[in-house]
């Protein structure tokens, strides 16, 4: 199965990021595990945690950095909600 587009992203409190499919499903994804190590540790400041935009025309997300996480993995352990 292939991973849907990303219409939008949004970064929201606790280290969130809420991700809008293509299929309109909406997914929350929890980025605090990852921003433990160097590579990811500059996703500790809130300000910059926000810059989180849509790459690729919908196949993934990115920091202004380059920091990012895999779209199955986003989508994968992505919980889904209802809005």
């Amino acid at each position: 199965m292939s991973i849907p587009k990303i219409i939008s992203v949004e970064a929201i409190k606790d280290y969130k990021i809420k991700l809008n499919y293509e299929t309109g499903e909406i997914k929350l994804f929890d980025v605090l595990p990852y921003i433990s190590g160097a590579w990811y540790e500059e996703l500790n400041n809130y300000s910059y945690f926000k810059t989180v935009h849509i790459i690729l025309n919908g196949k993934g997300i990115e920091w202004e950095h380059g920091q990012d996480i895999a779209p199955h993995e986003l989508y994968d352990m992505g919980v889904s909600i209802a809005e």
